[in-house]
C-alpha cells in the first residue's frame, strides 16, 4: 500500500463512531489511491452481550454482513478491513469473515515460563548464558511488559559480557522495579512490621520521582486484591476469577495469598478505610498527604 493519508485511504473507528462511519468509509473509494485501510477498535460488533446491546450495532452488524457477501471482489481489491477486539463471540459475522477470504487471529497474552524462554533465547544470540531463576526473578522484578524486559536483558547482556552468566544477583543488583514490585516489598514489609523498611520503600519510590497520589492509589488497589484473595480462600473460592488476572498474571496469586497470611480480614478492611480516609482529609486540606502516608505506615506495622 502506499503511504497513508488519514481521511483519504487510512481511516480509525472506535466504538463511538463505528456505526455511523463504518459502511460510509467502505464504500466511499480511497481516492486516489488503490485501497483503503480502516482499523476500527473495540467495536463490540463480534461479541453476543454487553456492547452488542447498543442500538443501532445490531443493525450494523446484518448490514456489514451483507455487504462482506454481496461485494467480496471489490472489499479484496478496494479495502483492508482491519478489527481489533478484546473478545470475538461466534457469530455468523464471523463465519462470514472467514468465508470471504478474512482471517481471524487470537493474540493471546505470554506465560511467564514462555517470556522466560525468549528472554533466555535472546542472551544466547549473544552468548550469554542464564542461571536458574534468573529470568524468573527479572519478570518478579520489571513486570511482564516485554519492550520493559527486553531493555533489562541488555543491560545485563552488557554487564555480563560474552561467554558470561546472568545470576539472580546480578538482576536484583542492576534490574528497575516497577512500582507494582516496590508495592508488593512494600506490603511485605508492613506484613512483616518492619516500619524501617517500608518508610525506605516509600522514600525511595518518591526519590524516583512517582507520585505520591501514584503510590496511595497502587497500594490501595494492591491490598484490595490481597483482600479479595482472603475473602476467596474464606470461602472456598478461586480467587483468580474475582481478581480478573490475564494469563500472564496468574502467578500472582500466591504472592497475594502468601501476603494475605499477614493479615486478618478485619485488618485489611480497617486498612482500605484508612486509606480512603487519608485520601479525602488531604485533598480538603486536613493533612499534608505525605506526613498522612508515612503516619498511616507506621500505624500498619506496629
Amino acid at each position: 500500500m502506499e503511504k497513508n493519508l488519514y481521511g483519504i485511504n487510512y481511516i480509525e473507528l472506535d466504538e463511538e463512531s463505528v456505526i455511523n462511519s463504518l459502511m460510509p468509509e467502505i464504500q466511499t473509494p480511497p481516492f486516489g489511491y488503490e485501497k483503503k485501510l480502516i482499523i476500527v477498535k473495540h467495536s463490540g460488533l463480534f461479541k453476543k452481550e454487553t456492547k452488542a446491546k447498543v442500538s443501532g450495532l445490531k443493525e450494523l452488524r446484518e448490514t456489514l454482513e451483507n455487504y462482506l457477501k454481496e461485494n467480496q471482489k471489490q472489499m479484496q481489491e478496494g479495502v483492508v478491513l482491519v478489527f481489533s477486539e478484546d473478545s470475538v463471540d461466534k457469530l455468523n459475522i464471523t463465519k462470514t469473515v472467514e468465508a470471504v477470504g478474512g482471517t481471524i487471529c487470537q493474540f493471546a497474552e505470554q506465560k511467564p515460563f514462555e517470556i522466560e524462554k525468549k528472554l533466555i533465547a535472546i542472551c544466547g544470540v549473544y552468548k550469554v548464558q542464564v542461571e536458574s531463576g534468573a529470568m524468573k526473578a527479572l519478570i518478579d522484578i520489571s513486570g511482564t511488559n516485554m519492550q520493559s524486559l527486553i531493555n533489562e536483558v541488555r543491560k545485563l547482556i552488557e554487564y555480563t559480557g560474552e561467554g558470561g552468566t546472568i545470576t539472580k544477583e546480578s538482576v536484583y543488583a542492576l534490574a528497575i522495579k516497577t512500582l507494582d514490585s516496590n508495592i508488593f516489598d512494600l506490603t511485605d514489609s508492613i506484613g512483616q512490621k518492619n516500619i524501617k523498611k517500608a518508610l525506605d520503600i516509600l522514600n525511595e519510590l518518591l526519590y524516583q520521582k512517582e507520585a505520591i497520589q501514584k503510590i496511595l492509589i497502587t497500594l490501595y488497589n494492591h491490598l484490595k486484591k490481597v483482600y479479595i484473595v482472603k475473602i476467596a480462600e474464606k470461602y472456598k473460592k478461586d480467587p483468580a476469577v474475582f481478581l480478573n488476572l490475564k494469563p500472564n498474571q496468574t502467578f500472582l496469586i500466591n504472592k497475594y495469598k502468601s501476603q494475605a497470611k499477614y493479615f486478618s480480614e478485619n485488618e485489611i478492611r480497617k486498612v482500605l478505610d484508612d486509606m480512603i480516609e487519608l485520601d479525602t482529609n488531604y485533598k480538603i486540606g486536613l493533612i499534608d498527604v505525605n506526613i498522612g502516608t508515612e503516619t498511616l505506615l507506621a500505624s500498619l506495622a506496629k
